[in-house]
């Protein structure tokens, strides 16, 4: 880009980047930024000078919304066109308590290749910078009002762009702009081990949850390629030692495929899988997507996998499935990416 993308820049980034002095007006811009500004204009406290040389120097967005798609259940998907024309999909979720949660894309397309999954089967483009996924979170925000979560679950494998992501909850929670509690915040990987331990390592402790599917090793090397350099019983120990450096609980997911993973012997190995280890379990039913070979699994299939699992004790919730209209749900994202 010639111009300074800012969205993804801290206030002393933006000082050094821009060539400003005094220091706070690095500060002053930053919390514009956060506060959801869409243009130097309405940067009030700035002269009339310095904002037009700012426009010359710099942007506030480098992606644009292409348009905006909305479901009946509340469930907004925003489909975004970056710098270099590449297209990406940020999906605003609302639960029963009307808690509004920001789930963002890390990736043009994705690399991991999950069988079941719309995203797996475009292939990584690139990863995201900080800004472009920051502003993810600042459109959304745009379009739905204060945001009370932010989930690293969209487009692509937050784990393969760590360093975007950390620089993205740097700006997210700093407190001179937008403020966000990293207790709000959660990154969802389909179990790449290296990254766990980075993240157990030199955070930032984020909440952490694993997608699972199934617990049965060649079963899961055969929906989930990563499984294959990544083995189940390392990502175990992975994820105990993420619990013990955090403390915090981590959450399991599990897209139920019909047929495939929902059976007697899939819950019993998933049950010996968390033995000793202190979880959550997540269970989606699959979102339909066109030209992949599986099924949803009906109400009665689904709720009896979860049985099996709440009857040997686990924590387990099977979750309410929103976006499906609109290709918003989860494994959904990417129709626009093509």
């Amino acid at each position: 880009m010639e111009k300074i993308s800012l969205a993804g820049l801290l206030p002393e980034e933006i000082c050094k980047s821009l060539s400003l002095s005094p220091s706070f007006r690095g500060v002053q811009i930053f919390k514009w930024i956060g506060n959801g500004a869409e243009s130097f204009d309405a940067m009030t406290n700035l002269s009339a000078q310095l904002r037009e040389e700012l426009k010359n120097k710099a942007v506030l967005r480098s992606s644009s919304i292409t348009n905006t798609l909305k479901d009946p259940d509340g469930t907004i998907k925003l489909q975004i066109t970056l710098y270099d024309g590449l297209a990406v999909e940020t999906v605003l979720l609302t639960d029963r308590e009307n808690r509004k949660t920001a789930c963002v894309s890390c990736q043009a397309g994705c690399g991991m290749k999950c069988a079941f999954c719309k995203t797996g089967t475009l292939g990584l483009a690139r990863n995201l910078t900080a800004g472009e996924i920051t502003e993810q979170f600042l459109f959304l925000e745009k379009a739905a009002g204060p945001l009370d979560n932010i989930v690293f679950m969209g487009m692509g494998e937050p784990m393969m762009n760590l360093d975007s992501i950390r620089r993205t909850v740097a700006v997210l929670t700093d407190k001179r702009g937008r403020n966000l509690s990293s207790r709000r915040i959660t990154l969802s990987t389909s179990g790449v081990i290296k990254g766990i331990y980075d993240l157990a390592d030199n955070g930032p402790f984020l909440r952490l949850a694993v997608s699972l599917t199934t617990a049965e090793e060649e079963l899961r090397a055969e929906l989930m390629p990563v499984s294959r350099t990544n083995p189940l019983p390392e990502l175990k120990k992975a994820i105990a030692y993420y619990i013990a450096k955090t403390g915090k609980r981590v959450t399991l997911e599990a897209a139920l495929l019909s047929g495939k993973n929902t059976g007697p012997e899939n819950a019993r190995h998933m049950i010996d899988f968390v033995k000793d280890i202190d979880v959550n379990i997540n269970i989606i039913p699959w979102n339909p997507v066109e030209g992949l070979p599986f099924t949803e699994p009906d109400s009665s299939e689904a709720a009896d996998f979860v049985s099996r699992l709440q009857n040997a004790g686990l924590n387990v919730t099977l979750r309410t499935r929103r976006g499906r209209k609109i290709g918003g749900a989860c494994g959904q994202l990417g129709s626009t990416a093509t």
